[in-house]
């Protein structure tokens, strides 16, 4: 068996996402019933609920009727069972398949070697996403101050402070700093993710446009509609089921995202 059939059975939805159905992967493994897999896919779910991650998201329990009589033998119009299953889910069920399975070990290899290959892909997707939006913080903090300082602000740390007590909750600069655990010379925006980033950078941008469309005057009220601004940001966070985002997780130094990204591109260019 090659180590390429598991590609050949592999399904994309209309989402653009791949997937493998159970009933195509189980022989593969060298199980010889559908039933007789299935607690191979309940200690891949406990694995999957054990790592924080939601099963719902990597299996996917399908029902449809059987259209025509298949190779296992079920019969039109017949409901079967089936599951949709991530790359992930595979390497779980590989990971606590029967392990006196050549298959199983192929399996094993396999898809340990392609999950990690993906886990590679999206940390850089991430590390591009993360060095962009940090470019683009730095561009619309620089007018941000301009505007702060046409409105009067003299104080442009209380200012700053009120947009992140809006956006974080009530939380400080200094308290971001310290529920990240930095060090005192460790930027805040250099260990945040995309997606906080994001979110920063929609407060930055809009607490600029209120102060101009609005053409606020004062410190006082500059900082109030800063905070407004935060607030409504982490009040969208909030109505889309988002993660707040000082409960997102505080990545490495940015710079490590920079050293990254060149690296890919030295060894392209080998």
């Amino acid at each position: 068996m090659q180590n390429n059939i598991f590609e050949e059975i592999k399904k994309i939805n209309e989402h653009g996402q791949e997937f493998w159905r159970a009933r195509d992967l189980y022989k593969l493994l060298g199980y010889t019933e559908y039933g007789k897999f299935l607690p191979a896919i309940e200690r891949a779910k406990d694995s999957c609920k054990n790592s924080g991650q939601e099963i719902d998201l990597h299996f996917a329990h399908v029902s449809e009727p059987q259209k025509s009589r298949n190779q296992y033998g079920e019969t039109k119009g017949q409901i079967i069972s089936d599951y949709s299953l991530s790359r992930y889910a595979c390497y779980l069920i590989a990971q606590n398949g029967d392990p006196r399975k050549v298959e199983i070990a192929k399996a094993q290899t396999y898809f340990a070697i392609q999950t990690r290959r993906q886990e590679t892909q999206d940390l850089l997707a991430e590390d591009r996403k993360r060095v962009f939006l940090r470019a683009e913080m730095t561009e619309h903090n620089k007018k941000l101050v301009s505007a702060a300082k046409s409105a009067g602000v003299t104080n442009y740390a209380n200012f700053q402070d009120a947009g992140y007590m809006g956006l974080y909750g009530g939380l400080r600069q200094k308290d971001i700093h310290q529920k990240k655990k930095l060090k005192e010379k460790e930027g805040i925006l250099d260990h945040m993710g995309s997606e906080e980033l994001a979110a920063n950078l929609f407060r930055a941008t809009q607490a600029e446009a209120k102060l101009k469309r609005e053409n606020i005057q004062g410190q006082d009220r500059a900082n109030i509609a800063h905070n407004i601004v935060g607030k409504k940001v982490r009040k969208t966070i909030q109505d889309l089921g988002g993660t707040m985002p000082e409960k997102l997780p505080t990545p490495t130094d940015i710079k490590e995202s920079k050293k990254r990204i060149k690296q890919t591109s030295k060894n392209l260019l080998k």
